[in-house]
């Protein structure tokens, strides 16, 4: 076999006339298709029609996977509508080219291949892949605020139908071996690489023709049903977001329900429309979101040994989470607790955790086998890290820890889940303080992506490092953040939540309070974000950051009402909302009116609803910032919208502030302040915010 290609692409022919074309995008860790990549690919292509092989084998040499996508930081260069079209258009003609050679092509994947990647798949005539648990196939591009763009809406309706392919590109979820084949996104599973080759070659020698999807499917696509699918499926979008925040989805609907996934003039628009919503608000803060993800998952590289035991103090809900991720992850896990029943109870939810989330029965006993209940406590002497997560009580934890010192092994390191305790009170009376870290993790563990890495001024750098480097084994997201009340999520959290009840007792409904805030775009109001967090959990950090950061407590009795009749929110099945089946129900005919005369004179009464809840919130984000609780403003963002799921398409807290701009949202909250009270005062970082 001959390289001959000097760059991205590598080009071999066997002695069977098959050409295997091998992606492996020099000085990078994963293949991506670029601009260069298409144009290299558009001119062998080119070469390859003018003298067709027997077959084409399209794969990756990169052992990550097959291609991440298209280059996503090229449409953060993009400077108008037409560069964008033109970007998109080179990559249908490239993609075409690829369609059309006269002889039959195969993609073969192993683990990822998604957007990008997945569309050159559906170019080509046929697809194996390595059936294992790094396959990935996927159209994410909605997670983008775009949708696919190289021949996506139309090669994936063609190929597995309208409402699979639909699905996929309206969800961005990603698609695994077995339902893959089902659904006839791939023609071949195997269980080896060489098996996979070989099914490459049959397919060729074979040439049985490209599937289609079964006949019903293809009817969906019919002029004459499209316009009642898409009504259904604009319903169900819109219950999830509004047009206006993700304009995305309902793009790809219409792109469907107009031109059917067929003909040049489907793949035309596709390129028409990706290219204006490439230029939106939206898309722009969801790829910024989406660079924030990678710089927290860029952590984590420091040459500090790999963490392979943890040992967990605390078997309640929080603590038997953590463990039981630390193991799905592949880690060895002992879980402690003062009594066996709390520990036996922990792993009941454990398995059932696993029960959901792992199929296959023998992988699932592994992940069982290597969590284990630990009365005594004997994996502290073994564990690289303790998590403790027991009672938010300053002297419980204290008297834990000296136990605990003399006993852990050299170079392990104590991290504590505490939510809002500063870990220099936690540490007042530990010989080596150096070893102290938090590893702040959010509730339900298995859904929320980032872990606060809290670190004081005593905590070394390696235990740092090692904390960082637990989270990303796990697959979570570290945000390093500097000890202070409530670290970064909860300080900006309190606030917000505290607005809530002032609303509340200015007359406003629990259900039109949380409205506002849903109605800006975030995933949850404040009222039910209570009820989620727990009302013990919400009123421990209410009664610890505020007096920490010379705040003004508020009114705690409607918590400790609720608390005291053990309405906790979510975990005891009432609190401000009551809940079914893990969610909130809440009546409509209940709603208190506004009270107009509340309200700034000039303001709308909902709109100022509104300003109350999040200028609070972005005022707040804006001290974390200035007192450089992280690195950057960026880290600020990327904190509050994995922490707490601030609404992505707006990019960010700081962001939104830079969007709505500066003054104005100086000039509200003195507007505020003046008629609510000194709480809305700016912060003093507005004035260096750009």
């Amino acid at each position: 076999m001959n390289d001959t290609s000097p760059r991205s692409w590598h080009e071999d022919r066997d002695a069977d006339g098959i050409v295997w074309l091998t992606l492996d995008k020099p000085q990078a860790s994963v293949n991506t298709l670029s601009s260069p990549v298409l144009e290299e690919l558009g001119a062998i292509v080119t070469r390859l029609a003018a003298e067709p092989p027997r077959g084409v084998v399209v794969q990756s040499g990169k052992a990550s996977g097959f291609v991440l996508g298209a280059d996503v930081k090229e449409f953060t260069t993009l400077r108008s509508i037409d560069a964008a079209r033109a970007l998109v258009r080179r990559g249908h003609r490239v993609l075409a080219a690829l369609e059309q050679l006269p002889c039959p092509s195969v993609a073969l994947l192993e683990g990822f291949a998604l957007g990008g990647g997945l569309e050159l798949a559906l170019a080509c005539t046929y697809r194996v892949a390595l059936d294992d648990e790094n396959l990935s196939l996927g159209l994410p591009e909605v997670l983008l605020g775009i949708h696919p763009g190289f021949g996506g809406t139309v090669r994936a309706v063609r190929t597995i139908g309208a409402v699979a392919a639909l699905d996929m590109m309206l969800t961005g979820r990603n698609i695994k071996g077995a339902k893959a084949r089902t659904l006839g996104l791939v023609d071949r599973l195997e269980a080896t690489p060489a098996a996979c080759r070989d099914a490459a070659r049959e397919l060729i020698e074979r040439n049985p023709g490209a599937r289609r999807p079964a006949l019903l499917q293809r009817a969906l696509s019919w002029p004459p049903v499209r316009p009642l699918v898409r009504r259904r499926l604009r319903a169900q979008v819109a219950r999830k977001v509004r047009e206006d925040h993700y304009p995305s989805p309902y793009a790809i609907i219409e792109l469907w329900a107009k031109y059917g996934a067929t003909g040049t003039r489907a793949y035309q628009a596709e390129a028409d429309s990706i290219a204006a919503l490439a230029g939106t608000r939206t898309a722009e803060n969801l790829i910024r979101v989406f660079m924030l993800q990678d710089a927290l998952k860029s952590q984590g590289k420091q040459s500090v040994e790999s963490p392979q035991r943890v040992h967990v103090i605390g078997a309640g809900i929080m603590g038997a989470d953590i463990a039981a991720w630390c193991a799905l992850r592949g880690l060895e896990v002992t879980l402690q607790d003062r009594e066996q029943r709390f520990i036996d109870a922990a792993l009941l939810r454990v398995s059932a955790l696993f029960a959901k989330r792992i199929r296959d029965s023998e992988k699932r006993a592994a992940a069982l086998a290597r969590l284990r209940g630990d009365l005594a406590g004997a994996g502290v002497a073994e564990a690289d890290v303790i998590i403790e997560a027991i009672i938010e009580n300053t002297d419980a934890k204290r008297q834990l820890y000296a136990t605990l010192e003399t006993r852990m092994r050299t170079g392990a390191i104590l991290a504590t889940n505490t939510s809002s305790i500063r870990l220099e009170e936690l540490a007042q009376n530990l010989h080596d303080p150096s070893r102290l870290v938090g590893l702040h993790f959010f509730n339900p563990v298995a859904q929320m992506p980032l872990v606060e890495v809290v670190h004081a001024a005593s905590s070394s750098a390696e235990s740092i490092a090692k904390a960082i480097a637990l989270a990303r084994k796990i697959d979570k997201l570290p945000l390093p953040c500097r000890s202070s009340p409530g670290f970064v999520v909860n300080r900006v959290l309190a606030p917000y939540m505290q607005e809530a009840m002032h609303a509340a007792t200015d007359g406003f409904s629990f259900d039109a309070i949380d409205r506002a805030a849903t109605d800006y775009g975030l995933p949850v109001g404040p009222v039910e974000l209570s009820d989620m967090v727990g009302l013990d959990v919400c009123r421990h950090v209410a009664a610890i950051v505020g007096p920490a950061l010379g705040k003004p407590v508020p009114d705690l009795s409607v918590l400790d009402a609720k608390i005291s009749a053990r309405q906790l929110g979510r975990k005891s099945g009432a609190g401000f909302y009551r809940w079914e089946d893990g969610k909130a129900v809440r009546n409509a005919s209940t709603r208190a009116p506004y009270l107009p005369s509340l309200a700034l004179p000039s303001a709308d009464v909902a709109k100022d609803l509104q300003d109350r809840l999040v200028l609070i919130f972005l005022n707040e984000c804006v001290a974390v910032w200035r007192e450089g609780l992280v690195e950057s403003a960026d880290m600020v963002d990327a904190g509050v919208i994995f922490g707490c799921g601030f609404a992505p398409f707006r990019g960010g807290p700081l962001n939104d502030a830079r969007q709505r701009g500066v003054a104005t949202c100086k000039q509200r909250l003195r507007e505020l302040a003046a008629h609510y009270g000194s709480r809305f005062t700016p912060d003093a970082g507005w004035s260096q915010l750009r």
